[in-house]
């Protein structure tokens, strides 16, 4: 399967990281989403990203003006049906991502391929819900997207080893390494991450440690770039109690009970850094602890 064009629904943190990296790869990328006011947003943090990968002279300004050139963005979901390779990017409900499925599904090709973005929904299930299951995959990206190396590839139960293979070739394209997983809960990164990011907000909430001193000891005592309640807010508290449940209800193990005081959070709204709280609170000029 020879992908050219690829569409990126969703502009949003990950989407539009997707898009910045397919575009500089050489793919034509169809941006979509709802709204032009997020469409906007996404392309101009693309230009930022690219400016600074210019300025730290990881590429040049012709290759940031090729690749900018090579986005284009829409609000209408179907203009996005001629294209070879479609990357779902939405929000982490899949209510909302089997709904954007059914409706490209009348505006493809019939040899596109269909991926998710997803971080721990099962990809078997979603491609249950499309056409063709055998030609869907989970193609889930780091964040940030333009600097994490990793991709994780994974086959539901009835992807095709073509789907596969070209799906390899894709991520090898893009300068990224892909890491194969199998279709359960959370997949590999947030099996392993994300209970331990629960783990640090228990520790937190039982009184061990306070926000710094628990970021702090993970961070020296562990070698961690970030500590675990840092990187939570970075990933968005919503986010990680959406994977916790997830693991908690596929897996049904009491150890992937989502942490109460996690789930407080994000019932205030304090979702991290895109909202300005969460274990810290990042309205100043440096983040402060929260609690």
């Amino acid at each position: 399967m020879d992908i050219k064009t690829v569409g990126v629904i969703g502009a949003g943190q990950m989407g539009n990281g997707i898009a910045h990296v397919f575009s500089l790869a050489g793919y034509e990328v169809r941006l979509n989403d709802i709204s032009q006011e997020a469409l906007d947003r996404g392309l101009e943090t693309i230009r930022k990203n690219m400016d600074r990968q210019v300025a730290r002279e990881k590429i040049t300004a012709g290759e940031r003006d090729a690749a900018l050139g090579r986005i284009h963005v829409t609000q209408k979901l179907t203009d996005l049906g001629p294209t070879d390779l479609i990357v779902e990017a939405a929000s982490e409900r899949e209510t909302i991502k089997a709904a954007i499925f059914e409706d490209i599904q009348p505006h493809l090709k019939p040899g596109t391929i269909l991926t998710s973005n997803t971080s721990s929904i099962s990809i078997t299930r979603l491609a249950s819900r499309t056409d063709r299951p055998e030609r869907f995959m989970g193609l889930h990206f780091m964040n940030p997207v333009p600097v994490m190396k990793l991709v994780e590839l994974i086959r539901g139960i009835a992807t095709d080893d073509a789907t596969y293979q070209t799906m390899l070739k894709v991520v090898d394209s893009l300068d990224k390494t892909a890491a194969s997983s199998e279709d359960f809960p959370a997949f590999i990164v947030n099996r392993i991450l994300l209970p331990m990011i629960n783990e640090a907000v228990y520790t937190l909430y039982e009184g061990v440690g306070n926000v710094q001193s628990i970021d702090t000891a993970l961070k020296l005592g562990a070698g961690h770039p970030m500590g675990p309640l840092e990187l939570a807010d970075f990933i968005g508290l919503d986010i990680c109690l959406a994977v916790m449940n997830v693991l908690h209800d596929g897996l049904a193990d009491t150890k992937y009970r989502p942490c109460p005081l996690l789930t407080k959070y994000v019932e205030a709204g304090w979702l991290g850094r895109k909202t300005g709280r969460g274990f810290y609170d990042y309205r100043g000029e440096t983040p402060v602890p929260t609690r």
